[in-house]
Parts: C-alpha cells; structure tokens; sequence
C-alpha cells in the first residue's frame, strides 16, 4: 500500500530555508541576519559562517518592555524595534554591514518590519 507523505507548512519553509542558505552565508565582516518567527516573538542573530558563531542576538520575548514602549504591544512593531536594536548592537561592535537570511519566510509583516528597523538604525542590509 503506498504510504502518503504530509507535508506540513514548517516542513515547506525548511525547504525554503535551506534554498536561500545555499546562496546566503556570513562571514565577519559582512555577518547573516538570520530572522525565526514564532507565534509570539522574533528571534534575531548575527552570525559569522566561517567560524560557526553568533556575533549578537535579540529575542523580543526578552526584551524588557520598557524598551519596547511606544509599540503599543503589536508584534510587527515589537519586530522593527528589534530590527533596530540589533542593528546599534551591531554598529557598536563596528558592523556596518549584514546580509539578510528571512529563514524562509516570506517577506512580508514582521520580517520586513525587522529589516527596516535595522536599515532605520544605520546598517545596511
């Protein structure tokens, strides 16, 4: 009997994932902003390929809500403020620059929001 495979929405965006890693990597002066989105946060990092570590990280479900004041709670702006962020984490440690992986997501609402708060912020992405 042949047997069905179930693909899920996860799975496909693996699958998307993995296509834009083939293309996208990181290195130290030019580093990855990888995005996760989750039901309730974005997880960002900057990362350096070549020797496989984290440069610097946000997670909105983190971030003290002070710092978030002025969003109003809304995830697409709890997103570009964490866009922004990382991105004065990163111009401090002298990272002008970054390219972009959306993980396999599209473009669009809370990915978007964290790549323009990050070019709000001075990086180029």
């Amino acid at each position: 009997m042949k047997q069905l495979i179930k693909t899920t929405k996860n799975k496909l965006r693996q699958v998307r994932h993995r296509r834009v890693r083939a293309r996208v990597s990181g290195t130290a002066q030019l580093p990855r902003l990888s995005v996760f989105r989750s039901l309730t946060a974005v997880r960002l990092q900057l990362i350096d390929d070549v020797t496989g570590r984290t440069i610097c990280a946000i997670n909105t479900d983190k971030i003290a809500a002070d710092k978030l004041s002025g969003t109003g709670g809304k995830k697409t702006q709890a997103a570009f403020a964490a866009g922004k962020m990382l991105a004065e984490l990163a111009l401090a440690k002298g990272i002008k620059q970054a390219v972009f992986d959306r993980g396999g997501y599209s473009y669009h609402g809370r990915v978007a929001a964290v790549a323009e708060g990050a070019r709000a912020a001075g990086l180029v992405v």
